[in-house]
């Protein structure tokens, strides 16, 4: 059956911490954006750093919704935003709305990530390993620019991880709160400054990976043993953030039987569990904001 996701807004695609589209064979958003494009929609996955603050990555993005305004004469984007991404995309809806139709939550750490208060805690400010550590992720962000072939962007790991702690994301959520629940663990308001809010993000399974695809299997493995050092969320979570800290606007579900990683689907493999085909919730969502006009 031929799918119409020809969205009146053309949809970004907004990557998370150490983020690209594409190096090599590898894409995050595999298959994502040919299938959202197959079906009518107009696609952009744009650059911004792969480790930085919320406002830095919020600034680039802006920025660039601006060229992909003035290319394709559209008056607004879709921002579907996946990980760190989101607060990116929540950052540029909040200062710019006239230009936002809708803000996607996929995997959002909206309320923080139990994973990043773990790392920074870990990290003692001003000592050895916090350099240590903000020099690796910096070179190993910069390995991926040079490998995407990319120009290069301003890179700050601890800016990066400080950000995406309970307490980083609720100094950013002090200043832009639109679309977040008022209580914990249910829907928050779907239109704010006429912007749509949406959110969905899954939880890990206790059972290995066995999706046909080694790194991916791997990756997702990684996600399996990170999901063990949240408290709160305890068996809620898909390794990076917690189920119902992912919450914004209007709650499609979060309990997919996804990792974080599953969610922005850089599998190869056909062997997908029941429910966890990334590519299908994309282009359904697309379908959404079609049908609402967006």
């Amino acid at each position: 059956m031929q799918r119409n996701a020809t969205t009146r807004f053309p949809i970004l695609l907004v990557h998370g911490l150490f983020g690209f589209d594409r190096v090599g064979p590898l894409e995050l958003f595999h298959h994502v954006k040919q299938a959202l494009r197959t079906a009518g929609a107009r696609v952009f996955i744009p650059y911004v750093s792969a480790t930085h603050s919320n406002e830095a990555r919020g600034e680039q993005l802006l920025a660039q919704m601006e060229r992909v305004l003035e290319g394709t004469g559209a008056a607004k984007v879709n921002l579907i935003g996946h990980g760190q991404g989101v607060l990116a995309a929540r950052y540029a809806a909040a200062l710019a709305p006239d230009t936002v139709a809708s803000v996607t939550s996929v995997s959002g750490p909206n309320q923080g990530s139990e994973l990043a208060d773990f790392l920074r805690k870990a990290l003692t400010p001003g000592r050895l390993p916090e350099h240590v550590a903000n020099r690796v992720a910096t070179l190993f962000a910069d390995f991926i620019t040079l490998l995407s072939g990319q120009a290069q962007l301003p890179q700050n790991a601890i800016a990066a991880l400080a950000a995406l702690t309970t307490e980083g994301v609720g100094a950013f959520n002090d200043k832009y709160p639109q679309g977040l629940p008022q209580n914990w663990g249910g829907h928050g308001p779907q239109l704010v400054n006429g912007v749509r809010y949406y959110s969905w993000s899954g939880t890990v399974q206790d059972t290995p990976s066995q999706n046909g695809d080694q790194m991916a299997d791997s990756l997702n493995d990684f996600c399996r043993a990170f999901s063990k050092y949240f408290t709160t969320e305890a068996g809620q979570n898909d390794g990076i953030v917690g189920r119902f800290s992912s919450h914004l606007g209007k709650v499609i579900r979060s309990n997919y039987p996804m990792s974080h990683l599953d969610t922005i689907n850089p599998h190869t493999g056909e062997g997908l569990r029941k429910g966890s085909n990334a590519t299908e919730l994309y282009v359904r969502h697309a379908e959404r904001l079609r049908l609402v006009g967006l």
